[in-house]
């Protein structure tokens, strides 16, 4: 009889052990909670779990994890906005915007960002959800979005997601069935993307537009990483640094004191026209450029850049962001400053080098971060797995060939007058600098007859604007704001000759 038992007990241990760990395909938690925004006291409902992504057979191929928030008791949801958010990477969960700018619940930080104990959560009084619900949707590989097996036990290829158009494609069709789903066809629709998210939200206008028929009101993107423009080792996206450079180097207080002492938005404008006049056509000329106007330009960019002239010269014009990052503070402190937000200083084991050992400022969010987004979907939203929550994916090799995202998002523009873009970025951003943003936005429209409607908006922090108090606050209402102007409010959509 012994012998019975320990054969059942080891019989049930291969069981249990043997199962697969695994995301359901398609499942809901539905929790209910209230909040206060801008003063006013409301209830929400928030829907968390996963919808498929369904291949052109109708079979699905992976399931997207996802958190829906809608303001409950509201009257007219036809005409209530909705927003539908993704972070970038690309391989990036949705947790940075959710639990940190335009969500009901933000992270324990301090009012400049900086991770405090115990981690966790708190209610967010500026959270955009007073005017619109909001969808936060997670890619292929990120949280708990997966891949589903076929029948055979074997996963889609991985083209199938991981590359710009792929990414594109597959979740324009998983955006078509939520809206069914959730029947927000009438609503009016925005997509905000940060990062990399930026270059998917461009393109997902278009694909939206001409392959789901869907069309926004719309485009927000938040530090957008342009491709057309990002890591291309082209002089003119090595001349736009300046400006950040400048905003950095006034941040860490090391700039001529005559400069020094003035605001950085009286600075940045004169920095932005020297960039373009003459730093961008200096770097272009390589080394055919006049020894008189090398140096010239090498002493106005030391100028404004807190580096010397030496080390400009050295690099011929072409500065590396990551040398930036090493060499800014390296006789005044030894510190490096952070990539994405160059407010934060590090530490490397050696005061030499052409770039930084770590990034201080990703270190320190991912403090905060993961252990916040992990409890708060577990004990808030009742959601719970034992699949890993991926802040960070897998999904790579990510194929970045036929980059017609920046069209895409003009043509998407020509084709709907409904169609409005917002740009944010932070000042001390190194990675997509806020002069690169600019530059984006204005190549979209070389024509020039849909530039008032774009807007961009500038703020005193890094790549996470909203990690700082202030500009939380500011951009939010900037949000507000922008959803606001872009409402059709009964009018036509249709071009007038004037």
């Amino acid at each position: 009889m012994k012998y019975y038992l320990v054969f059942l007990v080891s019989l049930s241990t291969v069981i249990v052990f043997s199962q697969k760990r695994k995301i359901p395909l398609d499942t809901t938690v539905v929790t209910k909670h209230n909040t206060t925004i801008k003063g006013v006291s409301f209830s929400y409902t928030a829907t968390t779990g996963t919808q498929p992504v369904w291949n052109t057979k109708d079979e699905p191929i992976a399931t997207l994890y996802y958190t829906y928030y809608e303001r409950d008791n509201v009257k007219d949801r036809a005409n209530r906005p909705l927003i539908i958010s993704f972070n970038g990477g690309p391989g990036s969960a949705s947790v940075w915007m959710h639990v940190a700018y335009t969500g009901p619940k933000i992270l324990n930080i301090d009012d400049e960002g900086y991770p405090v104990q115990p981690y966790g959560v708190k209610n967010n009084p500026n959270s955009i959800l007073d005017v619109a619900d909001i969808v936060y949707v997670n890619p292929v590989n990120t949280a708990y979005s997966r891949m589903v097996e076929d029948k055979d036990g074997n996963l889609p290829k991985r083209e199938t997601f991981f590359g710009i158009n792929a990414d594109i494609k597959y979740l324009a069709e998983w955006i078509n069935t939520f809206v069914s789903r959730k029947n927000r066809w009438e609503s009016p629709k925005y997509i905000i993307g940060e990062s990399y998210g930026g270059t998917r939200v461009m393109g997902l206008a278009e694909e939206l537009q001409n392959s789901q028929w869907m069309y926004l009101n719309g485009v927000i993107l938040v530090s957008p990483a342009d491709y057309k423009l990002y890591s291309t080792s082209q002089p003119i996206y090595s001349a736009l640094n300046l400006p950040y450079y400048t905003a950095a180097a006034w941040y860490q207080q090391v700039l001529p004191a005559e400069l020094q002492q003035k605001d950085l938005l009286d600075i940045l404008p004169e920095v932005e026209d020297y960039t373009i006049n003459n730093v961008m056509p200096a770097i272009a000329k390589g080394g055919f450029i006049s020894d008189s106007e090398r140096q010239n330009v090498a002493e106005k960019m030391a100028y404004y850049s807190g580096l010397s002239k030496k080390s400009i010269l050295q690099h011929n014009l072409d500065i590396p962001t990551s040398f930036f990052w090493k060499e800014l503070l390296r006789d005044e402190t030894g510190h490096t400053i952070g990539r994405l937000d160059s407010r934060y200083l590090g530490i490397d084991k050696t005061e030499a080098g052409n770039s930084p050992d770590y990034s201080p400022e990703l270190t320190m969010w991912n403090h905060a971060f993961t252990p916040a987004i992990n409890y708060y979907i577990r004990e808030h939203l009742n959601f719970k797995t034992d699949t890993k929550y991926n802040v960070f994916g897998d999904v790579h090799p990510w194929d970045r060939r036929n980059d017609n995202t920046r069209e895409g998002l003009r043509q998407a523009m020509a084709q709907n007058p409904y169609l409005k873009v917002l740009i944010q970025s932070g000042y001390y951003d190194g990675a997509t600098t806020y002069f690169a943003a600019k530059y984006t936005m204005w190549q979209v429209d070389p024509s020039g007859k849909m530039k008032d409607r774009f807007t961009f908006k500038g703020y005193r922090s890094g790549h996470m604007m909203y990690l700082r108090k202030d500009d939380l606050i500011s951009a939010n209402d900037d949000l507000r704001e922008f959803i606001n102007n872009s409402l059709s409010k009964g009018k036509p959509a249709k071009y007038i000759k004037e």
